[in-house]
């Protein structure tokens, strides 16, 4: 690899420790192809992506960054998993290790939050942006029903109470 070539790997990370909205170190170290192919499959269906790079370059690309304390869990044979969504990539990852125990997390980053393995355990069981939306959507909803049932309640009391006296004075 060239002088060119790794500047360009550089800008490549620096966008992606800078755009990402969460990114997770893992080490890899006796995982397959196969299973590698998996991982990046799993990210990719989530939005995410995966990326293997030199940890050296890796480093040089955090110098500057607010996620910059990234660079003491890039030994050995790392991998960065990152996504836009703030949970995605945490979620995914914590799923593959379930599945696979040869990918090791590290650590990992939320914006300027460094995150110790427990730290991307929690990011992953959060729920995703979509489900928070529908929650708030939910609670701000819900008070409108019930108001409409209380409003409506009344005027079907009172239904029920002539419909009871038509039937009894027909009845008599």
């Amino acid at each position: 690899m060239d002088r060119a070539q790794k500047e360009k790997v550089v800008e490549e990370l620096g966008q992606i420790f800078e755009s990402s909205g969460v990114v997770v170190v893992a080490r890899y170290e006796g995982m397959t192809v196969a299973e590698m192919q998996d991982l990046r499959g799993r990210m990719r269906d989530a939005g995410g992506s995966v990326r293997v790079a030199k940890n050296r370059l890796a480093k040089i690309a955090l110098e500057g960054k607010p996620n910059a304390s990234l660079g003491d869990l890039l030994t050995g044979m790392t991998v960065l998993a990152y996504s836009e969504d703030p949970t995605a990539a945490a979620r995914v990852v914590d799923k593959f290790v379930k599945d696979n125990k040869k990918l090791e997390v590290l650590g990992g980053a939320m914006g300027e939050t460094a995150l110790d393995p427990a730290g991307v355990k929690a990011v992953a069981d959060m729920p995703s942006r979509e489900e928070l939306i529908a929650q708030i959507v939910s609670q701000i909803g819900a008070p409108a029903a019930n108001i409409a049932g209380a409003v409506g309640a009344p005027a079907s009391n009172i239904a029920s109470i002539l419909s009871t006296i038509e039937e009894r004075a027909e009845a008599a």
